[in-house]
């Protein structure tokens, strides 16, 4: 079973560096990422989702390449191409790849302005080795699917960098203190 864990940060940039840190682990067999998103909550409080895959793309280049495949059989491969491209844009963007959107949105609404949240979908991604490296990061969690022994496991790693960390504003999500 995938492992769902939300991670909170103070911005962005922290963030995407323990997104990096997984596509690292992921480089040395440690973690097999499903999804990885970046969730950010702009100046007026709107989540921006930074999907790891940008399914519009994938799909325009697929189309593009079936369409230029059908453009040939009816000898005007311009047009099956551009027309294989649009349809396979258009298909890509309302596919919905790993963690929904809507739900990713939903979880996230507690984020303040500037603030973020690292949602993972991994196999083995709650393993000491992992945890070990994320947590180098700071942040806090914010939800997972774990059973209650390794999400206290998860959280207490994670509390005891925090710990440590310059403290954040009081009664922001991340720091609820």
């Amino acid at each position: 079973m995938s492992e769902l864990i939300v991670i909170g940060y103070p911005n962005d940039q922290k963030a995407e560096e323990a997104r990096k840190t997984l596509y690292g682990l992921a480089k040395e067999y440690l973690v097999d990422i499903k999804d990885a998103v970046v969730a950010e909550a702009d100046d007026k409080g709107e989540i921006k989702l930074h999907q790891m895959v940008s399914m519009w793309s994938i799909g325009a280049s697929g189309g593009a390449f079936w369409g230029l495949l059908a453009g040939i059989l009816f000898f005007n491969p311009l047009i099956g191409v551009a027309a294989g491209a649009g349809a396979g844009a258009l298909a890509g963007a309302m596919t919905d790849y790993g963690i929904k959107d809507d739900f990713m949105k939903e979880v996230a609404g507690v984020l303040q302005p500037g603030q973020a949240a690292l949602f993972i979908l991994a196999d083995r991604a709650a393993s000491d080795k992992v945890i070990d490296k994320l947590s180098v990061h700071g942040g806090r969690i914010i939800r997972t699917n774990l059973d209650t022994s390794k999400e206290t496991e998860l959280r207490a790693a994670f509390e005891k960098v925090r710990s440590a960390e310059p403290t954040l504003a009081p009664g922001s999500p991340i720091n609820p203190a």
